[in-house]
Order: structure tokens, then sequence, then C-alpha cells
């Protein structure tokens, strides 16, 4: 890590550091299932016209993510990760959510094609499903491949609240051609617990590529935190925390990812942190990326590590090739000692579980695009920059899209953006701050066209991190109507202003 993402992780432990990471799924009888389908669990009979396909239980319930410790989190029908859903691409779904807490809630269907009155956010207006009430919704899953469902409420200063809490869950919606030839799947939902706020640090930069910054948006950044530290003010809030997971489990207190020789395995990865970048190894290994937020990728490429930010996902195949017990895990090595990994064991092995930490890389979306590829020209393009006002928020940073910072204290606010069905339009994103962003659309899928002024083509995703005082275009298609939400999907920031909304005229 740089000297940068160390302090970042020096200010964040003051508060205090505790334990991290593990569990598994699988749809092989070889391992154990930690994801049991709603179809097994809480599906009701086909014969019965009134029942819902799908049952989800919002909750607060004990979590034990390792022996004799135990948190207390909100979460889908008493489990972390929330249960798998395994949907079909075009077949229409009724599913029942029941909130059994006292706050009213939002699921949001991330990554799907779906109206606004299913999508979850209310800043689009989705009724939210009240206090100790239920709500059905019915829609038709889509598009094919991983997606996930979480809860969209604002949690400001609150850190029990939205993506604080465990309310995540992964979807996989079976698409008409799997992206590869594999012999099973394993689903692993990194998050972390017991969030604490401190004050200050930066983060790592020094993963991405392209990295060179924009000397302009660079010199508009700085001077305005400058500017703010010569007034007296402290850095912004930011949030650490005790307690890595993968799946719910800390590294070495879960059953192991076990596999067999020369097996080849498709990991399906989801970043279900509120915060928290995130990155995953498996020694004397590779990963071949066959799609990203679940749509296959043009490219598919070996990497020795993968990179997420919040929200994003990751679908890679891995070919069982280096016998052993490795410890999968984070590249940072105090984020693995308290608990980002898991152990991985080949069939017939038994032995302390290895971490070897890999080769020096650099995580670049280009490196999965389609070679000489060119996207067509849009019909319009929205320029928008993202800046930081350092503390202004009662010591909260306030996030701001070209000068201005999305209203927290009302749900329904008016679109900035206006677009016209059908039409191809192009967000021209400039980062004004050194913070690496990963940008969520709702409701629609985009396509990567330029990475720090370096083309793209082909990489279709509907999150995107944005390296600090870097520039970058997405496109997409206006097939979707309704308002729209754009936001940063760390919950930090998207509490604090850092959110849009289109609408279409």
């Amino acid at each position: 890590m740089s000297k940068r993402a160390r302090s970042r992780r020096q200010f964040l432990r003051s508060m205090g550091l505790g334990t991290g990471a593990l569990l598994l799924s699988t749809r092989d009888s070889f391992a154990p299932t930690a994801f049991p389908t709603l179809h097994d669990e809480v599906s009701h009979p086909i014969s019965d016209p009134d029942s819902a396909d799908y049952v989800l239980h919002i909750r607060t319930s004990p979590l034990e993510i390792a022996p004799k410790r135990i948190i207390s989190a909100t979460t889908y029908n008493g489990q972390f990760p929330g249960p798998l859903l395994r949907f079909k691409e075009g077949q229409r779904v009724t599913v029942d959510i029941h909130n059994e807490t006292d706050t009213p809630e939002q699921l949001h269907w991330h990554g799907q094609k779906v109206a606004t009155d299913v999508d979850g956010a209310a800043e689009e207006g989705t009724p939210f499903i009240p206090a100790h009430g239920k709500r059905r919704i019915v829609f038709t899953p889509s598009p094919a491949g991983f997606r996930f469902y979480h809860s969209h409420n604002r949690a400001g200063a609150n850190l029990s609240a939205g993506q604080y809490s465990g309310q995540v869950g992964p979807v996989y919606i079976e698409p008409k051609h799997e992206p590869g030839r594999f012999d099973r799947e394993v689903f692993l939902v990194l998050k972390e617990f017991e969030p604490t706020f401190s004050q200050g640090g930066d983060m790592a930069q020094d993963f991405l590529s392209p990295s060179a910054p924009n000397k302009e948006l660079q010199a508009i950044g700085e001077s305005a935190m400058k500017a703010s530290l010569a007034k007296g003010m402290p850095r912004g809030y930011e949030v650490g925390y005790s307690s890595f997971t993968i799946n719910g489990r800390i590294l070495g207190h879960g059953e192991p990812i076990r596999v067999k020789h020369r097996e080849r395995v498709l990991f399906h990865v989801l970043n279900g942190s509120a915060t928290e970048i995130r990155s995953l190894a498996l020694p004397g290994h590779s990963f071949q990326v066959v799609a990203l937020d679940g749509n296959p990728v043009p490219n598919p490429a070996h990497v020795p590590v993968l990179w997420l930010g919040t929200g994003e996902r990751v679908s890679a195949i891995v070919e069982m090739n280096h016998p052993g017990v490795w410890i999968m895990g984070d590249l940072d090595n105090d984020d693995r000692r308290h608990g980002a990994g898991v152990v991985l064991e080949y069939a017939g092995r038994r032995a302390k579980a290895q971490w070897i930490a890999p080769p020096s890389f650099r995580w670049n979306y280009s490196r999965f695009a389609k070679p000489g590829a060119t996207t067509p020209s849009p019909d319009a393009t929205f320029d928008m920059t993202f800046a930081k006002e350092n503390a202004a928020d009662e010591g909260f940073n306030r996030w701001t899209v070209n000068g201005l910072a999305h209203p927290m204290n009302s749900e329904m606010v008016p679109a900035s953006f206006h677009l016209q069905q059908g039409k191809r339009y192009r967000i021209r994103m400039r980062n004004a701050s050194d913070d690496i962003h990963p940008i969520h659309l709702h409701r629609h899928s985009f396509e990567l066209t330029s990475l720090a002024g370096k083309p793209a083509a082909g990489i279709w995703k509907d999150v995107v991190m944005l390296g600090g005082y870097q520039e970058a275009e997405i496109d997409f298609v206006a097939d979707n109507p309704g308002l729209t939400l754009f936001h940063c999907h760390q919950q930090l920031h998207m509490d604090f202003g850092f959110m849009t909304l289109f609408d279409y005229v």
C-alpha cells in the first residue's frame, strides 16, 4: 500500500480494530452451502396462487462472526449474507418483504432494470416498507448475471443503519449461456462490521490504472482543502471497522472452501461494504475475469488480484492447479490479520493455511475491453464535476455534483438532468477530490467509453471506481423511463450530498 493508504488505515485504526471474514456457498455437494436459496427456505407452494415466490424478513439478529464473537445487525431472514436468490431471466417473480424493525425501509434491487416503484430508492419515489409492515412487489428479473439486493436507507451519523448493517444479499439471474466453462460456483460477499468514526487520512490510490492525476482537478481539490484547514477546520469524518468478514465469518472461523485438483471454480465476488474498497488474491493462482457487475466482458483476462469498489461484483474462473491449503484474502496485511480472508483447502491436504503476497499489480478496467473497438457517438453529453467540502456538515464532508449537494432532508427532489427515451447519453465525470468514488447508476447499465482520456469499449457495468483527481466517461441508453438515481456508492459520500437525479421528458 502507498503512504497515503497507510496513513488512512492508521487514522481509522486509531479508533480500534478487531477481526474479519469467512464462509462460502456453492451448488456442488462437495462444499457446505452457506447461502440457502429462498426456493428451499421460504418459498411457498406454486399451487397457492396467493403466495409469494420469495419472502424476506428484515429484522435485528445476532450474528456469530467467530466462536463466542457475536454482534447485533439488521439482516434479511436472520442471516448474513441474506439468502442467495436465484431468478430466471424474463420469468416474473413475486416477493413479500416484511419489515420487523421500528424504521421504514427500502430494499434496492441493485443492477436490475426495474420500474421506479420496485427499484427501492425513495429519491425515485419507491414506497417505503413501513415499520412493522409488509410490502409485496412484482417484477421481471433482468438482465442476467450477478446482481444483489441491499438497504437503500440513509444512515448519516447512525452507524447501525443503511449498508453499515447486515442488509446485503446476492442475486443470480440465470443466463441462457454461462460465461465460460466451469465445474461449480462459489459466492463470496465481502463485508465489514462494527464501524467507528475517526477524522482524517487518505484513501489508497496506488492500485488503479491509469493513475496520473489531472493537474487541473488536483489544483482545485488541494486548494479547497488547504483553505479549509487554514480556517482551523478538522478533517472530515471517516469510518473504520473492528470486524472484517467474508460471508459473515472471520478468517479461520468458518468452513473452508474445499476444492479438487484441476477443478475450474467460478467465483462470484461481491463487495457488500458500506465504505471500503476491497482486494482479493489467492496465492499461486490467477483469476480469469469473465464478468464485471454481472455482465460478460468482451476480453476475459487473467489477473493476480481482484479489486472491487463498494457495490461492485466480479465473476472470475480459477483453475485449481496449485494444491495446498491457502488463505484467499485481502492484500492489506492488517485487514487480513483482522479477518479479511477465507481458507481454501484442496482435497486430501491438511496443513496450516499459507499466505503469499502476489506480485505488484494495477487494476485497469481497460484490460477487459474489446481491443480496437469504438463506441457510437452520444446524442448528448452531461458534464459532472464531483467535489468535497471538508467537514462542512457538522464535521462530515459535504459532497457536491456541479457545485450542488443533494438535499438530504427531503425524499423527493426535482431531477437535475433530463433525458429523452431511446437516446444515448454520455456522462463526462471529473473528480476534483482525492477520494476514489464508486459511481452507481440505478435501473440502467452503462458502457465505459473513456478512462483518464484513454478510450475503452465493450465493458458494461453499473458501478465504476473513479480515481482521485481522475476523469472518466460512461455511456448509457435511456431505455427505462422514470426518475433515475445517480450517486456514489460509498455510504458516507451518498449520505452527505453525493447524488443527483435523471428524469425522462
